[in-house]
Order: C-alpha cells, then sequence, then structure tokens
C-alpha cells in the first residue's frame, strides 16, 4: 500500500497577526467598535460592531495588502504587482502601491460597482475587467504576471494577507475587553475565507471558550457547505446577489485549511436580510455598510445566530456601495 502524502500549507498563525498588529499602523487607522441600546434591545443581547467600512479605502482589506506588500523586494517593487479582486482588495492593493512607489494591474469583475473601480484607478491602478460568469480571475491574473513579470497579491490565499485581516478581530477583542465587555462569540463576513481564518486564529488563541462563526450570503454559502462536507466546495455557477464582494467561487484552499480547524460554524442571510441591515446600520450606527459588508449583522439581526443574552461582535467590513444603488435600497 502507498502512503499519501499530507499537503503542506503555509498557514498563519496568532504570532504572525500579532506581528501584523505591529505594522498595520504604518497604512492604517484602529476602527471604532460600536454599539447601540436600540439594536442591543432588538437583538437580546450585546452587539458590538467593528466598523471596518471606516478603514482606509473603505474595507478590512487594506490591513491584508499592506502586511503583505510591505514585505516586498526591492527587485519586487520594480517589477509592479497585480492582484484580482471584486473591488475592495484592488483598492487597497492600488493605494498601498502608490505608497510604496510602485504600479499595480487589478483585475475586476465587469459588473463591480462603479465606485470601486473609479477609487481603484484613483489610486493610479490599472483595472482589467473580466466576465464572472465565464472567465476565471485568477487564471488572468497568473498569466499577467508571467506576460510582465509582476508579483501577485492575492485576497485571501496567502498567508501575510490573512494575517494581516485577523488584525480587524485583534483589535475587536481587545476593545471589547477595554469597555469591559468579553465576546462570547465573533462573527466575521466571508468570501474566500481570509477574513474569517484570521478572525478564528485570532478567537481561539484569545478566547478558547467562545464561538467564531463565518457569515455568507445565501447561495454563496460555499464555507458552510464545506465545512459540513469536510473539503472545499464550490458555489453553483450562475447565481447572483447584491452581496458583490462576497461572492468568491469557492473557499481558498489555505483559508479553509485555517477554518476547518478553528470555525465553530457558518451561517447565511438573503438579500433582503442584508438590505435591512444596511438599513440598521444606517439608521442606528449612522454608518453607511455595503452588501457584503452587512452579512455578519444580518445575521444576527435575523435570529440565525441568538444572542440570548451574550456579548457577540461582528464585523461590518466595508463601506464602498455605489450611491444610487444604496438609495435605492435605503428607501425599500
Amino acid at each position: 500500500m502507498t502512503a499519501t502524502a499530507t499537503p503542506s500549507f503555509d498557514l498563519p498563525t496568532f504570532a504572525d497577526i500579532e506581528d501584523a498588529a505591529r505594522h498595520v499602523g504604518e497604512a492604517c487607522i484602529v476602527t471604532p467598535l460600536l454599539e447601540s441600546a436600540v439594536i442591543n434591545a432588538r437583538v437580546g443581547g450585546r452587539l458590538l460592531v467593528k466598523a471596518e467600512g471606516l478603514q482606509r479605502t473603505g474595507s478590512f482589506k487594506m490591513r491584508g495588502a499592506w502586511n503583505r506588500m510591505r514585505r516586498l523586494t526591492a527587485d519586487e517593487l520594480s517589477r509592479g504587482v497585480v492582484a484580482y479582486s471584486s473591488g475592495n482588495h484592488g483598492q487597497a492593493v492600488a493605494a498601498c502601491a502608490r505608497r510604496l512607489g510602485t504600479s499595480a494591474v487589478v483585475v475586476m469583475p465587469a459588473d463591480v460597482p462603479r465606485t470601486k473601480a473609479e477609487k481603484t484607478r484613483a489610486f493610479g491602478a490599472e483595472v482589467l475587467f473580466y466576465d464572472r460568469q465565464r472567465e476565471d480571475r485568477v487564471a488572468i491574473a497568473k498569466r499577467l504576471m508571467q506576460e510582465r513579470g509582476l508579483v501577485m497579491v492575492p485576497p485571501f490565499e496567502d498567508r501575510w494577507v490573512m494575517a494581516g485581516a485577523g488584525t480587524v478581530a485583534l483589535e475587536t477583542v481587545q476593545q471589547a475587553a477595554a469597555i469591559g465587555a468579553p465576546l462570547d462569540a465573533m462573527i466575521a463576513c466571508c468570501s474566500g475565507g481570509g477574513l474569517a481564518a484570521g478572525t478564528a486564529l485570532v478567537i481561539r488563541a484569545l478566547l478558547p471558550n467562545a464561538e467564531v462563526l463565518a457569515a455568507e450570503p445565501a447561495g454563496f454559502d460555499d464555507t458552510a457547505r464545506s465545512l459540513a462536507a469536510g473539503h472545499r466546495v464550490a458555489n453553483e455557477p450562475g447565481l447572483t446577489s447584491i452581496c458583490d464582494s462576497v461572492l468568491a467561487p469557492m473557499p481558498g484552499e489555505l483559508t479553509f485549511e485555517v477554518n476547518r480547524r478553528n470555525l465553530s460554524g457558518a451561517v447565511a442571510v438573503t438579500d433582503d436580510e442584508v438590505i435591512e441591515a444596511m438599513r440598521t446600520a444606517f439608521r442606528d450606527l449612522g454608518l453607511v455598510a455595503e452588501p457584503g459588508g452587512s452579512v455578519a449583522l444580518a445575521s444576527v439581526l435575523t435570529g440565525r445566530f441568538p444572542l440570548n443574552g451574550r456579548t457577540v461582535a461582528v464585523t461590518l467590513s466595508g463601506s464602498n456601495v455605489d450611491l444610487a444603488s444604496a438609495l435605492q435600497w435605503m428607501a425599500g
């Protein structure tokens, strides 16, 4: 009988997240942890909202992009970088590239909200569009990397990107403790799984008895289905959702390896439930939130994850939404 080799993964550790926390302040801000008595009464517990939409470039993605790109060598910086992105990672990579004095090419879906493409270009990046339903963004980025000699900066499938994303949870745990509200659980918005992975590593290290979950859009709940199956499962092709920033076709190989070991579970919410979460964030917290960044909040507001008197934190992970779409959804 031939033994099957165990795959070797370059996975992040909690120590990597602590190291990232010492450096993300070079390019990122500490975002506030917000609370509303109105929301608490509605959900029957204490809900703390990590407002990452207030982060530079409007999402948590700046953290991972900086933690990866600050490590680039002089030779790599001279060649430039390439990234594939639903929009938020692309903006972050473009902003970091400008800060580091290098160039960036970002591969984005053609149906990306216009504001995300415009902001990415405003940071000086070249934006190339692809068909989300028919083309493979990773293959396109890899081809550009080979043809132009660019350095790849993945949105989640990277040890240092995941570690940077984990600083969201590290700050959240520290901020919650500072106000006398130790967490019973934390829920992260999830697409490819980088934010969920970083969050899971932090919670397992600092609050081993707390729950940590991923939140996804219904129909794009590939992490939930992958956890149930014990291996990565792709989403069905042809589905659509307003949650443009969290529509990765399947979990990353590295992110799933972290998440299958550490997540307590995953929950899914509908587009209508996401819109209600966006309205709640605006009405009760004074925050603009994009659909994909609102799935974790929606999971609590709908009772998919009941609080039952507990203290729970959620990531409100981005605020990059077109004004016209936001006004339409807010008006109902």
